[in-house]
């Protein structure tokens, strides 16, 4: 007896060409925010510059505003904007579940499922929105937050980019999920490290940045400073994200899976003439 092959996972949103530059654009200009004061030579001004991180922080807001609205204009219904109002609304509750406890963020696993079933470009804004979500809820507003935004956007998208689902389902998919959510839970400690980084000066000489110095030396520092601060928030987060994806994460691709397919995104919309509708039934 053949066995059906599986249908591939509709997507929310379809990415075209301007989308797809959108994103990379943002995502370059994302880069240079984070890494810029390891790239900066010894004697340019942006080395020394303190207005740096503010002009990045007035910057990247306009950039994800872009990308938001290339997205939308290119494919985003009103059925994807319905699914993205409540997914981002239950990822800005969950993040104050956790919030000041040792790095449990619960909202990670959400936004790993999601991406995973939604797609990439769904995924970045969903992230996106949920931590522009959260920040208001809890009152988190600041420069950090466009660098949060924008490293939450790239976790969700992630996922949306692992193997197809129609390659990869069950226990496998659930493992790769709850590996790729502890890696990008980390690596989302690690660069919002390097947006505050380079501002804090009281730190010891050994894990301290020093404008101007070479990449290798300043990378080492790095490297010390998130093993002696941060990594004690991002196992945590990490663990909370595994633990989510594992136990949580099967009821959850289900049903999001099932939501995809009654909303049917990107199918055609056909208005039908009520002229050869049946008539209703008259009584005798």
């Amino acid at each position: 007896m053949p066995v059906p092959l599986p249908v591939p996972q509709a997507r929310a949103i379809r990415l075209g060409p301007r989308s797809v530059a959108a994103l990379l654009l943002v995502s370059a200009a994302g880069v240079v925010a984070f890494g810029w004061p390891l790239l900066a030579d010894r004697a340019s001004g942006l080395a020394h510059s303190q207005d740096a991180p503010w002009l990045f922080a007035a910057l990247l807001p306009l950039l994800l505003a872009v990308v938001v609205a290339t997205i939308a204009d290119t494919g985003l219904d009103a059925k994807a904007v319905a699914m993205l109002g409540v997914l981002a609304a239950a990822g800005a509750a969950l993040r104050p579940l956790g919030a000041g406890t040792a790095g449990i963020e619960p909202m990670f696993f959400l936004m790993v499922v999601a991406g995973r079933v939604l797609g990439p470009g769904f995924g970045f804004v969903l992230g996106a929105l949920s931590m522009f979500a959260s920040a208001l809820l809890t009152g988190g507003v600041g420069p950090w937050m466009p660098f949060q935004m924008l490293a939450m956007g790239w976790v969700s998208m992630g996922a949306g980019l692992l193997p197809g689902p129609d390659r990869l389902r069950g226990r496998r998919e659930l493992l790769m999920l709850a590996a790729y959510g502890a890696v990008a839970s980390v690596l989302y400690g690690t660069v919002m490290n390097l947006q505050g980084w380079p501002y804090i000066g009281s730190l010891a000489s050994g894990i301290a940045f020093v404008p101007g110095d070479p990449l290798a030396d300043n990378l080492a520092r790095f490297i010390a400073y998130c093993l002696a601060t941060s990594l004690g928030w991002d196992l945590p987060r990490a663990l909370v994200t595994v633990a989510g994806t594992l136990t949580l994460g099967p009821a959850l691709l289900k049903a999001l899976r099932r939501a995809t397919r009654r909303a049917a995104f990107g199918a055609p919309v056909a208005f039908v003439s009520g002229t050869h509708a049946e008539e209703p039934p008259t009584d005798p």
